[in-house]
């Protein structure tokens, strides 16, 4: 990692070891914080179904997660234009510790609707992790964004493993109450993720950042803005919807809670280590084709999934989604970065990511019903109608070629 970071800020401009602690510390963060929506994403639906009142009902509080993401974006990215991105993180941080708490209650009372209010602010917290990649792109020139945004992501490689090991050697540690040592662990870690934070040093708004720029109505009829947001929304939403019904489908295939930790855990860093070279991608074959590669992971993962319900099956399927999303997710967010001027960047990434996160929420909604309605092989059929969309919309991008540049944003 850190010789990644240098030569990813070998470039003139700036102080470079600044540059080079901002993001270090950014990526550290991602690792620590992340495992917070892993652990979330594991235990979600085995505790869901543990305490609802209906079984219907056990992907409830990971749709409550991705509410939370949704509802907290906006507000987050207000913080961050009026008193700096360290102070929306450092606010995120103080909901992650909140949300180990109130989970390990929830699960001691056996309160399904505590346990909810815990995951969104759960949810809250990950809005805010995932803040971090524009944050990595502003501590760099402009040619080194796609790099420095993919390299804070590479964090979440170490979060793949933290967070899934983390349930599996706490799950058991107080018997009557299984996982509520998870999150009292999650909540200490989260606290360690804050004090990293705290030595983040990035530039504080600027007059013409909190005024905003231009209208978001302009900004967002760009035709690069629009295909960007919906291959980013496309790709979260698809990831989290088959993540989220996994678990909990390999559980009712017969499968160990270990089996399902363990490809969770794959599928994270899957979704991660990829992260190390889709920078590289992007500035070689340009945002666009890296994104339709993942959309075709995201296809092939779906269908390895039909092809039957071994453990192997689920895993190649997960692992195949996690690769998708890194190329779906990071390409379609450094479009984004194309689509704005400076003094606009806070408004219009929390506008993006709002569009992707509520995306999400309505998959997650979905996702849990459909499960136990249809079951797997249903879950995954749906999941090919939006990757039409998205797929069209980028080959319609591609035969206009609107693509305004920063450079003709910033005349």
């Amino acid at each position: 990692m850190p010789g990644a970071i240098a030569a990813a800020l070998d470039q003139p401009g700036g102080s470079r070891r600044k540059q080079r602690s901002n993001i270090t510390r950014l990526a550290v963060a991602q690792a620590l914080a992340g495992a917070n929506s892993v652990v979330v994403y594991a235990t979600g639906a085995i505790i869901g179904a543990m305490l609802a009142p209906d079984k219907a009902l056990a992907t409830l509080p990971i749709s409550i997660f991705v509410v939370g993401m949704a509802a907290c974006i906006l507000p987050v990215g207000t913080i961050a234009r009026r008193h700096g991105r360290r102070a929306a993180f450092l606010v995120g941080t103080a909901g992650g510790v909140l949300t180990g708490l109130l989970a390990a209650l929830a699960v001691v009372l056996s309160s399904f609707s505590l346990f909810c209010l815990a995951t969104f602010f759960g949810g809250a917290y990950a809005a805010v992790v995932l803040s971090f990649r524009f944050a990595a792109a502003d501590c760099v020139e402009p040619e080194w964004r796609p790099r420095a945004l993919s390299i804070v992501m590479a964090g979440g490689v170490a979060a793949g493993v933290i967070g899934p090991q983390l349930v599996t050697y706490t799950m058991y540690l107080w018997p009557p109450h299984m996982f509520a040592t998870t999150f009292l662990v999650q909540a200490l870690v989260a606290a360690l993720s804050a004090i990293v934070l705290a030595g983040v040093r990035l530039p504080m708004p600027t007059t013409a950042e909190i005024a905003g720029g231009r209208p978001l109505g302009e900004i967002v009829r760009q035709p690069r803005f629009i295909i960007a947001a919906l291959c980013g929304a496309v790709s979260y939403m698809l990831m989290n919807f088959l993540m989220t019904a996994a678990p909990l489908a390999m559980r009712m295939c017969g499968h160990s809670q270990e089996s399902s930790n363990l490809g969770l855990q794959w599928h994270v860093i899957a979704m991660y280590a990829p992260s190390f070279f889709t920078g590289s991608l992007i500035t070689r074959f340009g945002a666009g084709r890296v994104v339709a590669a993942g959309l075709a992971l995201i296809g092939i993962s779906a269908a390895i999934g039909l092809g039957g319900i071994d453990v192997a099956h689920f895993w190649a399927t997960l692992i195949l989604l996690g690769v998708g999303w890194n190329f779906g997710f990071i390409g379609a967010s450094a479009m984004v970065l194309e689509c704005h001027r400076p003094e606009e960047k806070t408004r219009v990434q929390a506008l993006n990511d709002f569009l992707v996160f509520g995306t999400m929420a309505v998959g997650s909604f979905s996702s849990g019903s459909l499960l136990a309605s249809y079951g797997w092989d249903t879950v995954l059929w749906v999941s090919f109608a939006p990757l039409a969309l998205a797929v069209v919309a980028l080959l319609f991008t591609a035969r206009t070629r609107s693509t305004p540049s920063l450079e003709r944003n910033a005349s």
